[in-house]
């Protein structure tokens, strides 16, 4: 079992579920790591949430992906910064942000399976869309390796941060606070052979949300 204790600033961590599920459903992308022939290897990866198991996908082309649905050990880490910490010095500068890392084996999906976790991952990003086009065919689907990551009790770490830098502990004159961080969702612009009338209401959706994690 992997060591997920925290030695610094134990007070940040947490092992709720609670927050652990409410970081991953507000984040879109993380990154993927493993070990290949010796190598560290990481990739960022689109996910989801999907009840006690987080879903990913790629190509089946992908060696290193093949190398973790095989049963390599792998890590999920996904993080949103949310503000500056500006110090009164460099060295109390930070960050505020909300961070997760679980563990654990990937396992392969086939068959209807991979078909409800596909679709699961398209409705996590955005909603209402699968309803607006076809389904995948075939084809497509044996093109994608569909994998789904367990959430397992002591398999995963919460690390938050917030509030302002530590108080000041010599006089100071320098401006110190915070300045917060969003994610925006601007106006869709269709693409060039798009000939849709209007824009999709998964897309406008989307969009009219604004704010993102």
């Amino acid at each position: 079992m992997t060591d997920l204790s925290l030695h610094r600033h134990k007070e940040r961590g947490s092992t709720e579920r609670a927050a652990l599920d409410a970081i991953l459903d507000d984040v879109l992308a993380g990154t993927l790591s493993t070990v290949v022939d010796g190598r560290p290897w990481v990739v960022p990866m689109l996910f989801a949430r999907h009840g006690d198991r987080i879903l990913l996908h790629g190509s089946t082309g992908a060696g290193a992906l093949r190398h973790v649905a095989a049963g390599a050990p792998a890590a999920l880490a996904v993080i949103a910064v949310d503000a500056l910490v500006v110090g009164p010095t460099t060295f109390d500068s930070s960050a505020n942000y909300r961070s997760a890392v679980v563990h654990g084996h990937l396992t392969p999906l086939a068959d209807e399976d991979r078909t409800v976790a596909l679709d699961a991952l398209s409705e996590r990003i955005l909603p209402g869309r699968t309803s607006e086009v076809r389904p995948m065919t075939r084809q497509e689907q044996a093109k994608t390796l569909a994998m789904a990551l367990p959430i397992t009790e002591g398999g995963f770490m919460v690390k938050t941060r917030t509030g302002t830098a530590s108080p000041p502990t010599e006089p100071t004159e320098a401006w110190h606070g915070l300045v917060e961080l969003r994610t925006v969702a601007l106006d869709p612009v269709p693409a060039p052979t798009s000939t849709a009338a209007e824009v999709p209401r998964s897309v406008r959706d989307f969009a009219g949300a604004r704010v993102l994690a």
